[in-house]
């Protein structure tokens, strides 16, 4: 049975949400600050398969939980927010959230977002892909450039793979939004754009001739080799 973390400070909506996700087959634990749900990811036992983490908490609040546990885990993060202000849904995916979602959501959306970032989790198939120094395991979600493994979230991986698969070839936001995210491209969403961000800095950081990710204006993505 998967496991899901829950950290909210709203007792009533956490009760809702984990009532309706252990309906839907998940094993469900609440936490109700970031400390919280950091000593829970510390504990191997206790370790979820996917954290929904909430921006607003006292203490540590969201932002500051994501990026300590970020430094140490790759889960999945799918962040929520009452605020739902484009700059808090950048700031999110800039340090290291999958996805983001705003408050009020309806319980089966959500359950939609988790579903679908699990299934990108899971061990997708075997074998490697290679692209000039690029280097994806996707049974094992590991990426490497040159000998310098990529610290890659989730989101990260899923969008690198697609681009990977179809390198030289323009993709569409939509069709990555698809693949890496597990959902449809929404209206001013730049959820994309944010990570395609983070991977070109991590590409270039691990290797000057690492794999070039383009952008053609208006259309989408282009994966292209340190030789191109």
């Amino acid at each position: 049975m998967q496991r899901i973390l829950l950290a909210d400070d709203d007792r009533a909506l956490t009760d809702l949400l984990a009532e309706y996700l252990r309906r839907e087959g998940f094993a469900v634990d609440v936490a109700h600050d970031g400390e919280e749900a950091l000593a829970r990811l510390s504990n191997a036992s206790q370790r979820p398969d996917l954290l929904i983490l909430d921006v607003m908490m006292p203490g540590r609040d969201g932002l500051e939980t994501l990026r300590e546990l970020r430094l140490q885990h790759r889960l999945p993060v799918i962040m929520l927010s009452a605020r739902g202000e484009p700059v808090d849904r950048v700031i999110g995916l800039e340090l290291g959230a999958d996805d983001y979602l705003s408050k009020p959501c309806l319980p089966r959306e959500l359950l939609a977002r988790v579903r679908a970032q699990l299934r990108r989790h899971a061990p997708a198939m075997a074998g490697t892909l290679e692209v000039g120094v690029l280097r994806l395991l996707p049974g094992e979600r590991r990426a490497y450039a040159g000998e310098v493994e990529l610290a890659l979230t989730g989101a990260e991986f899923g969008l690198l793979l697609a681009l990977a698969q179809r390198a030289g070839q323009l993709v569409d936001k939509a069709t990555l939004t698809r693949m890496a995210l597990g959902r449809e491209l929404e209206r001013f969403d730049r959820s994309i754009d944010v990570h395609v961000s983070r991977l070109r800095h991590k590409l270039a950081e691990a290797s000057e001739q690492a794999p070039r990710i383009e952008s053609v204006r208006g259309a989408g993505y282009v994966l292209v080799t340190g030789a191109a």
